[in-house]
């Protein structure tokens, strides 16, 4: 039997609970715990007010006349305390996972979604949806339980199987597993810098579709983030470059719990974080009391956010992680079950049945049913808009709706560039600006840059505009170039928002070896099944002078040990287009092309097609005694060992292996064409040796780092040259001689 409603606010609010810029927090665990206890003393209090310290008036209510953005009542009291109880009880039944963000963010969730959020359950896709980012992931508990509240496709049950095994509720949130969950969170600052690249692709639509009379995008992301999250330098990378692009619609409200793993934030988080992001070009506000049921600084605070719309906003609350609890404002609350008798005592202690787990009242969900109609009626009044945008202006509505599908235009493939042998060597990065050029103006859902090495990386297309702010001068929001500035990490964070929102294939590129200051984004890439495509150039000891810090030697299989990565290094022109060609078709894959400074010569017998095989035979000979496998620069190695060796006698054949992904899903009947068996396979690339004793018997490669000098004399000091790919190939069968061969491809 549920609890009835409280008559009263169980927690009700200090006096002249305020929303400044200068609010002084406690000092010290001593001074913040004596502070929490008087305030919840039980001792009556009046209703808060919030004065703004930017704005005294209140922005006209974005919900509908019966459910104020600024005005609460009991029901809404009993339902941020249900939702606390609600992640309390998913925790402790799983015995696993954080209690204490949920409990101390419920008021902020609670407001966002009753009041702000638009949204329909029913279709979690519709694309003019407002986002949704919890971005310190480890309480997707809230995330969770709002969710079910909501009508989402997730039921109780799916809250009681939390964290269990095949469950819609894993331990932190994942993009495309749970409906409703736009970002997989949880590595603590990659949610925020997501974010970014959600509000820039809304920026991008609004700018790109929006016309007079049709405002069909115009949606707000909303984020929740922690101290944790502030003190990753993803998160700077990606909110600096927020400020930066001035994206108004883009607020993010930071949980001021105090509270981190090892105690205290006062241990190592002591900056004034509203004047750092003041100093990123932010608008930030403070709510002093985010733990009351009545929550209306927050609500006010969301209206002030959303009257500034050349600034993201940050609104700094106030709240005590675990409210309700005996251990409340405590380490102890973040990441284990309260236990049994403190689940009880904090059930009671906010006017639930101690008695009752995953308590529900019907007052609560009359309320979330009328928040859902709220959003069927948003979407439907979108789609009566889109109807009449369809007819005043068919051809932008076509456009949008392909993006929307993800269908790539007609006639795409047509346009990339062939070779033949007979055109002048270029560097494969070269060859992919060329490429740039030739498909940028037919694919307008194409949108990225570099990490301010645009000149080096060769990513900007001739006729390409910056996507800056108009008062900037420097671009417009319908521009599709980004400026990235030296943020390896923020932008491939940022590329994923971007891939997220729908209707984007953005890419972003750096040198290769810089991939592993983006290894926390690249790897969501691929866990949230994100087509983001990074362009990777200088990525061998090929780039010379540079020498062992920029020569990304073990950078290349670490991308390749990363599931469900495509992983290119093309040889030639035709082998760009092809790594291209299959990495716009993977839509549901990141991809990685590691690209030349050097040039290299056009093939006899490359192939585009053979790309999105992965791999194929350049070139064959009959009665062949040693296959030469290679990528990229030094697949022009392996066809000059080829004729070196039949001018001794000995007849070898030639392989490119471009994409060893691709390659591992053909059919075996097709990879034993390409390594047919009983001959021993030379693998050759300017990089570290590792992983290719998967398909190779000998390795012509590097097994330590590089080395600085002209490139010709740092290939020559590591024996990556014909000469020593022949001597390789030459020992390889004096080895084998009168041995069976080993078949590499035979796997258990």
């Amino acid at each position: 039997m549920s609890a009835p409603a409280p008559s009263s606010d169980p927690t009700p609010e200090p006096a002249a609970a305020t929303m400044s810029l200068t609010r002084q927090r406690p000092r010290s665990f001593i001074a913040r715990a004596f502070s929490y206890f008087k305030s919840h003393s039980g001792l009556p209090r009046r209703a808060s007010t919030s004065q703004l310290s930017r704005s005294s008036s209140t922005a006209a209510s974005t919900c509908s006349s019966n459910m104020s953005a600024t005005t609460f009542d009991a029901t809404d009291a009993l339902a941020i305390n249900t939702i606390r109880c609600l992640a309390a009880d998913m925790v402790q039944k799983a015995n696993s996972g954080h209690p204490g963000a949920p409990m101390g963010c419920a008021p902020m969730a609670h407001t966002l979604f009753s009041r702000f959020i638009r949204c329909n359950p029913r279709n979690p896709k519709w694309i003019n949806r407002d986002r949704f980012v919890l971005s310190n992931g480890h309480g997707c508990a809230l995330q969770y339980v709002m969710l079910h509240l909501l009508g989402y496709d997730l039921s109780m049950d799916d809250l009681k199987a939390f964290r269990q095994l095949g469950s819609k509720t894993p331990g932190h949130p994942e993009a495309g597993h749970t409906p409703g969950i736009e970002l997989t969170t949880g590595p603590l600052g990659q949610g925020i810098s997501s974010a970014v690249g959600l509000a820039i692709a809304e920026a991008h639509m609004a700018a790109t579709f929006n016309r007079p009379g049709f405002e069909l995008f115009d949606n707000y992301t909303y984020v929740i983030l922690g101290d944790g999250c502030l003190q990753e330098g993803v998160a700077s990378e990606a909110m600096s470059l927020a400020g930066h692009l001035q994206l108004g619609k883009l607020i993010a409200l930071y949980d001021d719990n105090h509270i981190q793993i090892d105690g205290d934030t006062e241990l190592g988080f002591t900056e004034d974080v509203c004047k750092r992001m003041e100093s990123y070009g932010w608008h930030t506000l403070v709510v002093s009391d985010g733990d009351s049921t009545n929550p209306i600084a927050i609500a006010q605070a969301v209206e002030a956010a959303k009257k500034v719309t050349d600034k993201p906003t940050l609104i700094k609350v106030r709240t005590t992680i675990g409210f309700g609890s005996a251990k409340a404002g405590q380490e102890k609350v973040h990441g284990s079950p309260l236990g049994a008798a403190d689940l009880a005592h904090a059930k009671k202690t906010l006017g639930l049945n101690p008695d009752e787990t995953f308590q529900v009242p019907q007052s609560v969900r009359d309320l979330f049913a009328k928040i859902t109609a709220r959003g069927v009626a948003a979407e439907e009044a979108w789609n009566t808009l889109f109807k009449q945008y369809q007819q005043a202006h068919p051809e932008l509505a076509a456009e949008l709706a392909r993006r929307q599908k993800g269908e790539l235009p007609a006639g795409l493939k047509e346009r990339l560039p062939k070779y033949t042998p007979a055109d002048a060597p270029v560097a494969t990065r070269k060859l992919s600006e060329n490429l740039l050029n030739a498909v940028a103006e037919h694919l307008p859902e194409l949108m990225g840059g570099s990490a301010d090495l645009t000149g080096s990386n060769l990513t900007r297309w001739k006729t390409a505009t910056d996507f800056q702010p108009p008062a900037t001068k420097l671009g417009d929001y319908a521009g599709r170039y980004l400026r990235f500035g030296v943020r390896e990490h923020g932008m491939a964070a940022i590329c994923n928002g971007l891939s997220a929102y729908g209707g984007f294939i953005p890419f972003c590129a750096t040198f290769l070896v810089f991939a592993q200051y983006a290894a926390g984004a690249t790897r969501l890439s691929s866990l949230s099944h994100h087509q983001v495509l990074y362009v990777m150039t200088h990525d061998s000891i090929g780039l010379g002078e540079d020498g062992p810090t920029h020569q990304p030697i073990e950078t290349l299989a670490v991308l390749r040990a990363t599931p469900n990565t495509l992983v290119f290094r093309p040889a030639d022109g035709n082998e760009v287009s092809g790594a291209y060609w299959a990495a716009l078709t993977a839509s549901h894959t990141p991809s990685v092309f590691a690209l030349s400074r050097q040039n290299v010569p056009h093939l006899e017998g490359s192939s585009a097609d053979g790309v999105t095989r992965g791999g194929y035979v350049l070139s064959e000979a009959k009665n062949a005694q040693i296959t030469l496998v290679g990528t990229g620069t030094e697949l022009s190695l392996a066809v000059d060992a080829a004729k070196k060796l039949r001018e001794q006698g000995i007849v070898a054949r030639v392989v490119s292996l471009p994409c060893w992904q691709l390659f591992d899903a053909q059919p075996r009947a097709y990879q034993d064409e390409v390594f047919p068996a009983g001959i021993p396979v030379v693998s050759v690339e300017a990089l570290g040796v590792f992983g290719w004793e998967r398909y190779a018997h000998a390795s012509v490669g590097l097994h330590g780092f590089g080395a600085s000098g002209p490139a010709p004399q740092v290939y020559k000091q590591f024996g990556i040259t014909v000469e020593g790919l022949v001597e390789k190939a030459q020992a390889t069968l004096k080895y084998f001689a009168g041995k069976p061969v080993p078949n590499k491809l035979d796997r258990i």
